[in-house]
């Protein structure tokens, strides 16, 4: 009886689970392809210039004021193309104000303009820096204009040249390369800007090529966010609905409910298959079609029941893991500068550090003002590796290692292990721990492990505590944001997803043997539940004549 039962359960839960197995696989077969073909590219990263100070005529606290800005959150120095700005964000994730360098005007709708111009350089290329435009070693040249940061009548010395419209002109009027067809602000995932994604808020700059590509990027980071053409967009569009089946959008949690229970049917009529082979013996066909469309899935569904056990259960874990809110968005510094904080000298700055500085931007730290001074970034690898030029984050997976030195901005004292000392204060400050709760920091440069390609930030500092499933804080100096909290349990179902669906067990031969061994093993499933229903057919097809007489 109880096997007789267990036919008739195999049988009725496959058919019900066939239809949705087979969409999950046949796109997940596509997957592997859509991370392969994608939209090219010039480069996923920007090379830093090192700051050009000749561009520098008016100091940071000048501008300030003359601007009536009492009080920002942050600052950091951008360049459109010869046109230095400093681009001031005045609270958290508001969109940045850029403010000439040379007379100290804001740059109208500059955050646009910023936008466009830095994904017209992702998606053609960076120019060579060109020593003439670019000085390395020109900060001494200039601290009489700025070292006691005194305000003045900028205009005086720039009446014949107004950098805001060299800037406006340099991206609206550009005639090299494509053109810039529509520009959009993203504050919300979106159908095609997807939480996978992970950066918010960003631009996206359609360009007027006939394959529609589009570039989304976030400008307070200069980094490249994402990348479609109208190609990848079909795929997108087919995985969201075969895989993710974002058609069950509108009725919300729900839909991650139904996927898990499908999933476990699934992997509960697998068991049952393995059973009933481990328990009957194969008939020779001879001749006979429903006995011989039986022992074919018989030892098909044998060979790829492994798989199939591990798709369904890494895919039923991820589904209901979906259920957890992400508030990762939530975590951030929220300092507030004084302006009479911001009395930036640079000849002074160049003395502390003794190193081309790429960059600027002022930290809290322990209500003490720092600033954080970026510099030209060397990879730690030995030989040709170390000068290679990164282009393809999903390629590359790693980046130099965090370089920022941290000034004070009273006495221009350098802090001794300052990025690990604020990668610390912003771990405490998110998890409400102290210093002595740590056990362990570690600056991330790759993606591996737990910390895998989804999480998009790099470099990052992983900060480790006992408590709470010794949860790991992994947060981005360079923008005092988190990246990702995860602890032992999160891990649990990290592995399971990234070594039982997506295959990262066979990361030591190579992607492409990966993505073969992911591409193989879902058309397995297809096979599996192609035979299963021709044995149904089949056997349905026998029984009419009886049924009949």
């Amino acid at each position: 009886m109880f096997r007789k039962n267990i036919y008739k359960w195999h049988r009725s839960i496959s058919l019900l689970i066939a239809i949705p197995v087979i969409l999950w696989a046949a796109s997940g077969f596509m997957h592997p392809i859509m991370t392969t073909i994608r939209p090219k590219i010039a480069t996923q990263f920007l090379t830093p210039s090192v700051i050009d100070s000749t561009k520098i005529t008016i100091g940071l606290q000048t501008v300030l004021l003359q601007n009536r800005i009492e009080k920002f959150h942050n600052f950091r120095l951008i360049h459109i193309d010869t046109n230095w700005f400093y681009q001031v964000q005045l609270k958290p994730n508001d969109h940045p104000l850029y403010l000439s360098t040379k007379t100290g005007k804001q740059l109208i709708n500059g955050d646009q303009l910023y936008a466009q111009y830095i994904a017209q350089l992702f998606l053609e290329g960076q120019p060579k820096p060109d020593s003439n435009l670019y000085p390395t070693a020109s900060l001494q040249s200039i601290s009489s204009a700025v070292e006691e940061e005194k305000p003045g009548n900028p205009a005086d010395a720039t009446a014949a040249h107004d950098c805001c419209d060299a800037a406006t002109n340099c991206v609206l009027l550009n005639e090299k390369g494509s053109k810039v067809t529509g520009l959009k602000l993203i504050n919300a995932f979106d159908e095609e800007y997807k939480f996978v994604n992970r950066l918010l808020p960003v631009y996206k700059v359609n360009f007027g090529r006939a394959d529609g590509i589009r570039i989304y990027v976030e400008t307070t980071s200069d980094r490249f966010a994402y990348a479609v053409d109208n190609k990848r967009a079909v795929f997108d569009k087919i995985f969201a609905l075969f895989h993710n089946w974002t058609w069950m959008d509108a009725i919300g949690n729900a839909k991650y409910f139904v996927m898990a229970a499908l999933l476990i049917l699934a992997f509960v009529t697998t068991l049952m298959g393995i059973y009933i082979f481990f328990i009957t013996k194969a008939k020779k066909p001879n001749g006979n079609q429903v006995i011989n469309a039986r022992r074919n899935h018989r030892w098909t569904s044998v060979a790829i029941s492994l798989f199939t056990l591990m798709f369904t259960f890494s895919g039923a874990f991820h589904a209901l893991d979906k259920l957890k809110p992400d508030t990762r968005y939530d975590y951030f510094t929220e300092q507030n500068i004084p302006a009479y904080d911001a009395a930036l000298n640079l000849t002074q700055l160049q003395q502390a550090v003794k190193k081309p500085i790429t960059n600027i931007s002022v930290v809290q730290l322990n209500d003490e003002p720092y600033w954080q001074v970026f510099t030209k970034s060397e990879w730690k690898s030995k030989g040709a590796e170390a000068a290679r030029p990164r282009k393809d984050l999903m390629k590359d997976k790693s980046v130099p290692p965090p370089n920022a030195t941290y000034v004070n901005t009273k006495d221009y004292s350098v802090l001794a292990d300052g990025e690990k000392i604020y990668a610390c204060y912003l771990a405490n400050l998110f998890s409400k721990h102290s210093n002595k709760d740590i056990v362990a920091t570690e600056a991330i440069t790759k993606f591996e492990g737990e910390y895998g390609f989804v999480n998009k930030r790099l470099p990052v500092w992983k900060i480790s505590y006992p408590t709470n499933s010794n949860e790991r804080y992994y947060v981005e100096s360079s923008t005092g944001k988190l990246s990702v909290r995860v602890n032992d349990m999160d891990l649990i179902e990290g592995y399971s997803f990234a070594m039982l669906h997506k295959h990262h067990f066979m990361d030591f031969a190579g992607k492409e043997v990966r993505d073969f061994s992911t591409m193989f093993w879902a058309m397995a499933q297809i096979a599996v539940v192609a035979v299963g229903l021709i044995l149904w057919r089949r056997v349905r097809k026998n029984k009419r004549p009886k049924e009949a007489a």
